[in-house]
């Protein structure tokens, strides 16, 4: 008969008491017997003093689970089970085993368990533990063109969030994802899960719901990533240190560097970090660098460090000792340079070339001026002189030189432009994050009109200002007043829902895939990344201010440090992506990509706009200066990303704003683009305010000699305002109405309604939007509205006729008219206002597309 078990307690208990103190639980093996789905666990101490306290931990092949187990408890988790024995064999004496009470096991399939430890050492009692194995992994296998990434959790948690970024080989595509999202930009990858499998189980993997996707012809991963790791789990490696540091030439206080460039590790190398002694000289991303501010005739130590794009550092370079140059030793300076020329250039950089100088003891180097300002310090008779602004003409010299810091006289001076922003004509789009709504106008639409292939920008209206903390504002969502005269219409508002938190149906995305809600990007970023990847030519910018959103404008001007803190938060938020969480959506990073650059729209500097924006003295000087500061911000972020950022600003018609709030051959120097306001001459709103008794062209190309105002708006006058002050027109675009002005109670007249009575603003396409229709609404919506062209103004309107409605807007015949105007000009393009007032199939971009060609 079997002992009862009372009984084997008191007896183990009582041997338990009698021997020594039990060791630590180290030493135990445990062997493992199968017959069949029964398992069993031996135990043994072989050392010399019982121990108390084990477990064992296993693993099983996928999809085979434990059961009734016998001496012990198993808890499973995926494929890990772990093993606690009953507490009448927890202590096992010195020299024994757990038999004839060994822990037994079912199994749902006969199998054998793997990676079994005891107490953290293998379960055979050799060498040290296996490694954890890497807590998130993505596996990946491809079969035709469908590509598969199974994510597993190699933990005992649950993990609650993955995604996984990759490369493909050049011009492999990946669409139509399944169990994720799916974004691509240029070569790499992200996938995101939605809201089934975005936890994964302890011990647990993503199948069945696993993402695939379609690939344009099989391919494998260049790299992989997955929640910031290696996709196979492998550690991260740091590049290799940098090889043969030398010093190809030394002054007095100079010290030039080069070296053997490192080998990447797991990422990319972002740059080098050049130190003398254990101080941070100076950060390149080249092979070479120049330190300087050195004291003369003293010994250094140089060391150079590879750094990747996750900041992990390689090992450090050979050591250099340099001694610089004794300045008594020599007093001659270098010839001048001579034949200095431009050899290439783009929009924002010309690179110059010239002849060699020659010195009786040896040229070290060459500073390169654009102006009094050395803009790069060189060894060899080239140089690449970036952070330029586009169509502007800058003037240089260079200087040679010498071994001991004599200068040379400077060369001949050229003056040489840089590039326009845009090869052709430039066809900038305006889309409104509020369109979503009541216009029904999705991100979608710019694609299935054909809009999307045709813009070379697309500006996103708008971004507000924190009036707490003076920052760009994003994050919130909060409904304006709809009174347009409220002087705080705009305080604190913003739409983060219609940003990044809208889940989109798939007959609302631009790749016909819908969100599920649970995505990290949701809204109209998501479909804005959506729309980059199938029109990879389009640029994005965001705009900030608006109307209704300058208010904060001069605050945000106002000081050097405030100018600081505004630009490095709106570069943070829109250039880098790290939007603030929202409804589950945003967080560091997620809309990395998504914009190239900045749109300012002050409106405006120095002179009313909004009820209650906020004007000072100085805003002239300050839109200047914060202009200059983002394109400071933006330069110095290039040199990190190695990506040029756009910077444009929609800026007046009006004279008189243009003289209080824009010093234009100061702001030239830094903006890209004046998107040149062409509309909203004349107009009604919405309260009955602005004109409401006497209708006016509300974009004429030029002058009309029946205007009635004292001062006579028209395209061409507002253009002629920035030329004539030295902007070149290749920074200039004029601005398009896709959309109407109408009055209503209108008189006749002698020019079917040109600058006659009205009794105020007809009916708009909203009612909070009176005086207001897009194109394709005004067409469909305002029967017997008869067009007219004014062929001397060039100006369209339509009247209904005496006593009704008159309308004035950009169609067609107009948009001839004035594209063939401004390429006359030499102008740069077009920008629109906005996207949503044209017809469903593009009938007015088709009119801009055909007249920019």
């Amino acid at each position: 008969m079997r002992r009862p078990v009372i009984a084997l307690v008191a007896f183990l208990l009582a041997t338990a008491a009698l021997s020594a103190p039990a060791a630590a639980a180290t030493g135990l093996t445990a062997t493992f017997g199968r017959s069949g789905t029964t398992g069993t666990f031996v135990v043994t101490n072989p050392t010399t003093a019982a121990i108390s306290g084990w477990t064992i931990k296993f693993d099983l092949p996928a999809g085979v689970t434990v059961s009734g187990a016998q001496h012990a408890t198993t808890t499973q988790s995926g494929t890990r089970v772990t093993l606690t024995p009953a507490f009448y064999i927890g202590t096992i004496q010195a020299g024994r085993t757990t038999d004839p009470y060994s822990p037994t096991i079912t199994l749902s399939q006969a199998a054998d368990p793997t990676a079994c430890t005891i107490n953290g050492a293998n379960c055979d009692g050799s060498g040290p533990p296996p490694p954890p194995p890497a807590p998130i992994t993505a596996d990946f296998s491809v079969t035709g063109s469908t590509g598969k990434f199974v994510v597993n959790n190699n933990t005992d948690a649950v993990l609650a969030d993955w995604s996984i970024t990759f490369t493909l080989p050049a011009g492999v595509t990946a669409s139509g994802a399944q169990h994720a999202t799916l974004s691509q930009t240029g070569a790499t990858v992200t996938l995101n899960p939605v809201h089934y499998n975005r936890s994964v189980g302890a011990r647990r993997s993503t199948e069945p719901y696993s993402p695939t996707f379609t690939l344009s012809r099989a391919a494998e991963p260049v790299t992989c990533r997955v929640n910031n790791a290696n996709c196979d789990g492998t550690p991260d490696t740091p590049p290799t240190p940098p090889t043969t540091l030398h010093s190809p030439v030394k002054t007095t206080r100079t010290v030039s560097l080069a070296w053997t460039a490192s080998t990447p590790g797991s990422l990319p190398i972002a740059g080098y970090e050049v130190y003398h002694g254990s101080t941070l000289a100076t950060t390149v991303t080249s092979t070479g660098a120049t330190v300087t501010g050195l004291a003369p005739n003293t010994a250094y130590s140089f060391t150079v460090r590879a750094k990747d794009t996750k900041g992990t550092s390689s090992a450090a370079s050979n050591t250099l000792a340099v001694t610089t140059n004794n300045p008594a030793d020599d007093a001659q300076p270098p010839t001048a340079p001579a034949n200095l020329r431009a050899t290439a250039k783009d929009a924002g950089s010309v690179t110059l070339g010239w002849d060699a100088s020659t010195d009786n003891r040896g040229v070290a180097n060459y500073d390169v001026y654009q102006g009094t300002t050395v803009r790069a310090t060189v060894t060899g008779t080239t140089a690449r002189v970036d952070g330029l602004s586009p169509s502007t003409a800058y003037t240089f010299t260079v200087r040679a030189r010498d071994l001991y810091d004599n200068v040379s006289a400077a060369s001949t001076p050229i003056t040489a432009s840089t590039g326009d922003l845009v090869d052709g004509y430039a066809r900038v789009g305006y889309f409104v994050q509020w369109g979503i709504y009541g216009r029904q106008y999705f991100v979608k639409n710019l694609d299935t009109s054909g809009t999307a292939a045709k813009l070379t920008h697309l500006n996103y209206a708008f971004g507000n200002i924190d009036p707490v903390n003076l920052t760009c504002l994003h994050g919130v969502t909060k409904g304006t007043s709809p009174n347009p005269q409220d002087p705080n219409q705009g305080d604190g508002a913003g739409d983060a829902e219609a940003d990044y938190s809208r889940p989109f149906s798939a007959a609302q995305s631009v790749d016909g895939v819908g969100d599920t809600g649970w995505e990290p990007l949701r809204g109209n970023y998501n479909q804005l990344r959506k729309l980059k990847a199938k029109h990879p030519h389009l640029k994005v910018l965001i705009s900030l201010g608006g109307w209704t959103y300058s208010k904060y404008f001069s605050d945000v001007a106002a000081t050097d440090a405030a100018r600081k803190k505004f630009v490095k938060s709106c570069l943070d938020v829109y250039i880098k992506g790290n939007l603030p969480v929202y409804n589950a959506a945003g967080g560091p990073g997620t809309a990395a990509g998504i914009f190239d650059g900045i749109d300012l729209d002050w409106e405006w500097p120095g002179a009313e706009g909004h009820p209650g924006n906020h004007i000072g003295p100085d805003d002239k000087r300050n839109n200047t200066l914060l202009i200059e500061e983002f394109r400071r911000q933006l330069d110095e972020l290039s040199r990190e990303t190695g990506k040029r950022y756009d910077l444009t600003a929609f800026t007046p018609a009006d004279p008189a704003k243009i003289e209080a709030g824009w010093d234009l051959p100061e702001v030239a120097k830094s903006l890209d683009v004046f998107n040149v306001q062409g509309y909203d001459f004349h107009g009604a709103g919405s309260d009955n305010s602005w004109e409401p008794h006497r209708t006016g062209h509300q974009g004429n190309l030029y002058a009309d000699a029946d205007d009635p105002y004292s001062f006579h708006f028209s395209v061409e006058n507002a253009v002629d305002a920035y030329t004539s002050a030295g902007v070149n027109p290749r920074k200039i675009t004029i601005g398009l109405a896709f959309y109407g002005r109408g009055w209503q109670g209108v008189q006749a007249g002698a020019k079917n309604g040109e600058w006659q009575s009205a009794t105020g603003a007809a009916p708009g396409q909203f009612a909070e939007e009176a005086g207001t229709r897009g194109y394709s609404n005004l067409l469909a919506s305002v029967p017997g509205c008869t067009v007219h062209h004014d062929e001397v103004a060039v100006a369209t309107s339509c009247f209904t006729g005496n006593g009704g409605q008159w309308w004035t807007f950009d169609d067609v015949w107009a948009i001839q008219k004035k594209t063939a105007w401004l390429k006359q000009r030499g102008l740069l393009g077009a920008m629109i206002w906005e996207m949503s007032g044209d017809t469903a199939n593009g009938t007015l971009i088709n009119a801009v597309d055909a007249g920019l060609r």
